[in-house]
């Protein structure tokens, strides 16, 4: 990465940023204890259920994560798994906005200065799409934003291998790996190359490909879902600010207070700032951020388009959380950052700091805390199908934080499928629940029994066992496996082809 042009200091240091800006967002992370905040929950030693490999009863969005997490929880703490990869992600952005920059500053015919890497890894790293999806607890979400500019890097460059590499490890959920093989395919310079891409793009995504095929309507939404979803306007800015600063997830409580008080502001202007050398950027990155920041404007003007979209099109609820599209734009911020003026580049980085400035206090969330599983519970129910009635499937820690109720990773259990967001049904149950609640009331164990229900667990804790087998999960431990496989196997290719 053009290590010689630099000087000695400017060595030493743009590590150490890179260093201290992954640091900055992931330091909760090394205190014991299990990750759990809001969409986060990542026990020890998690269930392998049908639902963790995408077999469950609701759509396969969290496969292949939650199949790895259980395969690698039999091994090591899952827990802790998941912190790495983050953490190696996190380090992977720097690494490949470094390699970006030189990339399109070569490109242009220039040298890449220290500043220039130093703003494109400030952008990459410390942003608020990654701070306020951290929040939301979206953290393999973040992995897939943080391998974007060494995919669009790796690309650019013709180096399929290590693209390829980074598309397996961003696919760890469908939004991760659609908008990764995107990348891939778009900055790829040969059309072999791009067919490689989106071959294995294709493959990491069938553990969640294939559950989908066989139900297509699974992966439908209510409408006023879009409306749950849709992008937030943040202080002094509205909706638009906050998308093109790379802000506006729909949830208020994952946003940083620094955003609610104006500081939105800076992303707008450090916005115009890289704005100014757009001519000098590759197209293909251009095409990237305009279609993703487009996409998720549109959401907000015309939201009637998306209401359409995610009801009738199977697959098309996984757009309703329009906001996460602008992580398209992440390639194009970090190489417009590359162009500029070196003096400008430090009022780049600056303005990517004082735009969320309190995001290392906002992560302390992430902070791991202590689960209490009802052991005997899960020994007693032993991988079969448990009902709970009159539990919700969101709880909140000792701290108020609201989080996944714990038992749904721990074990197998038919879940409700329901979701509220601000009071707002976004998703309805799912009818084997209502089938399954129905026969309970009604006394009728063989149908609990057909429903493939092993037990019930009253609200006042009584226990109802049915002869029920444990649900159905071959297929997706395959799939779970192969996807496991295909990323070691490319790691072992380029390992094996450097040694040559």
């Amino acid at each position: 990465m053009a290590l010689d042009r630099l000087n000695p200091l400017a060595r030493i240091l743009l590590p150490a940023w890179a260093v201290l800006l992954v640091g900055a967002l992931t330091h909760p992370l090394l205190h014991p204890g299990e990750l759990a905040l809001r969409d986060m929950l990542v026990l020890a030693d998690p269930a392998l259920s049908p639902a963790a490999v995408g077999m469950g009863d609701l759509p396969a969005r969290n496969a292949p994560q939650d199949g790895v997490l259980a395969i690698v929880g039999m091994l090591i703490d899952a827990s802790w798994f998941a912190r790495l990869a983050l953490i190696a992600a996190g380090a992977a952005a720097a690494v490949g906005a470094w390699w970006l920059v030189v990339v399109v500053c070569e490109r242009a015919g220039a040298a890449a200065s220290a500043w220039a890497i130093a703003a494109g890894m400030t952008i990459a790293v410390y942003n608020p799409f990654v701070v306020e999806r951290l929040l939301q607890g979206h953290w393999s979400l973040v992995i897939a934003a943080w391998l974007l500019p060494l995919i669009a890097a790796a690309g650019l460059s013709a180096r399929p291998l290590i693209a390829a590499i980074a598309v397996v490890a961003a696919s760890l959920t469908p939004t991760g790996a659609i908008i990764a093989t995107v990348v891939a395919v778009v900055t790829a310079r040969r059309h072999l190359m791009r067919l490689g891409l989106l071959v294995t793009g294709t493959a990491a995504s069938l553990p969640w490909l294939l559950p989908g095929l066989a139900d297509p309507s699974a992966g439908t939404s209510l409408a006023r879902s879009v409306t749950a979803f849709a992008p937030r306007a943040e202080q002094y800015v509205g909706t638009p600010g906050a998308l093109v600063g790379l802000g506006g997830i729909w949830n208020a409580e994952a946003v940083p207070a620094s955003r609610e008080a104006g500081f939105a502001l800076f992303g707008v202007a450090l916005f115009l700032l890289l704005l100014s050398v757009w001519r000098n950027v590759p197209r293909r990155l251009l095409v990237l951020a305009g279609c993703g920041l487009a996409v998720a404007i549109s959401a907000w003007l015309i939201p009637d388009l998306l209401r359409l979209l995610v009801t009738t099109v199977p697959g098309g609820g996984l757009v309703r959380d329009s906001q996460k599209l602008v992580m398209l734009a992440i390639p194009a911020y970090v190489a417009l950052a590359g162009m500029l003026r070196p003096a400008f580049c430090a009022l780049a980085a600056a303005l990517a700091i004082a735009q969320i400035p309190d995001a290392p206090l906002a992560v302390d969330e992430l902070r791991p805390v202590e689960i209490t599983l009802d052991e005997e519970l899960i020994a007693r129910a032993d991988g079969r199908d448990t009902l709970f009635l009159d539990r919700d499937a969101l709880t909140r820690r000792e701290d108020g934080a609201v989080i996944i109720e714990p038992h749904t990773k721990a074990m197998s259990v038919v879940e409700s499928g329901e979701l509220f967001v601000d009071g707002v049904r976004t998703d309805p149950p799912i009818r084997r629940y209502t089938a399954a609640v129905e026969a309970f009331h009604q006394g009728d164990l063989h149908r609990l029994e057909r429903l493939g229900v092993g037990m019930v667990v009253a609200g006042d804790g009584t226990v109802i066992e049915t002869a029920a087998e444990p649900g159905e999960r071959t297929a997706g431990i395959v799939l779970t496996v192969f996807w496991m496989f295909l990323g070691a196997g490319l790691v072992l290719s380029g390992w094996l082809r450097r040694r040559r």
